[in-house]
């Protein structure tokens, strides 16, 4: 019975170097046939052994945002934020005329794509008024880079102008039916009538390595109907990234 140890390039998702993962697997003889799948973060790499001929496919695991209901009151909320300590609330953002509410996490390379842009999104439209808040939702237990410490790293990298928070028991995400990094819900307040949900969609068009240039195209557009009083176009296109990492056997 010979070992055949194979050693796989694997293209990081997030677009940075490749890295070396050997995959040992033994044969009983030639023409065997098998698969099997090794999995790091984001990223899944399938061998395939047919008649002595290797074959490698690497993808790219990807979760779409579920279609919300528009005209849906803000779940609420009470979370805190590494960075500072301070436990904010649905109700801290009430007197704002729209609300941006964004699950992203710091490893997701679909929100490395967009970090920087995200900021000066926020930036540009905290000016004009609109409130801005982060959620991470991914579990300690598989993705610790991720926890509080890591998010205040973040915070402070990055110069957010908003707070990240973070939900532990993920029940904020669930509330949300939020299923993926990033994901936009955009919220409008008339009055003293409660935020009401008009947009959940994508950033824009841009994905890593697509080379689709960052515009922040289409929650921009959504943003401006909301501050000019405008209704949102009811065609959204969905998020798109990485699955929220729930904790393990409690999946969405």
């Amino acid at each position: 019975m010979a070992a055949v140890v194979p050693t796989v390039v694997v293209a990081s998702n997030s677009g940075g170097s490749a890295f070396l993962h050997p995959l040992r697997h033994t044969f009983a003889a030639a023409g065997s046939f098998l698969r099997s799948s090794w999995k790091h973060s984001d990223t899944s790499v399938h061998f395939l052994q047919l008649n002595s001929r290797r074959k490698f496919v690497v993808r790219a695991a990807r979760m779409e945002s579920k279609r919300a209901s528009l005209g849906s009151k803000a779940p609420a909320f009470e979370l805190p934020e590494p960075l500072t300590g301070k436990t904010w609330k649905l109700e801290d953002f009430e007197s704002y005329p729209g609300l941006l509410v964004m699950f992203i996490c710091n490893h997701c390379p679909f929100v490395k794509h967009l970090k920087k842009d995200i900021v000066k999104l926020s930036n540009f439209y905290m000016e004009k008024g609109l409130a801005v808040v982060a959620i991470s939702s991914n579990s300690l237990a598989t993705h610790p880079q991720d926890g509080p410490e890591s998010m205040a790293e973040d915070a402070k990298l990055f110069d957010y102008p908003f707070p990240y928070l973070f939900d532990e028991s993920q029940e904020v995400a669930r509330d949300f039916r939020a299923v993926c990094t990033p994901e936009f819900f955009l919220y409008k307040k008339d009055g003293r009538r409660p935020f009401e949900l008009v947009y959940h969609g994508q950033f824009d068009d841009s994905r890593p390595n697509s080379n689709v240039p960052v515009t922040g195209r289409d929650l921009s557009r959504a943003i401006d109907c909301v501050l000019s009083g405008q209704p949102v176009p009811s065609v959204q296109k969905p998020s798109i990234g990485c699955s929220i990492k729930w904790h393990p056997g409690k999946d969405l």
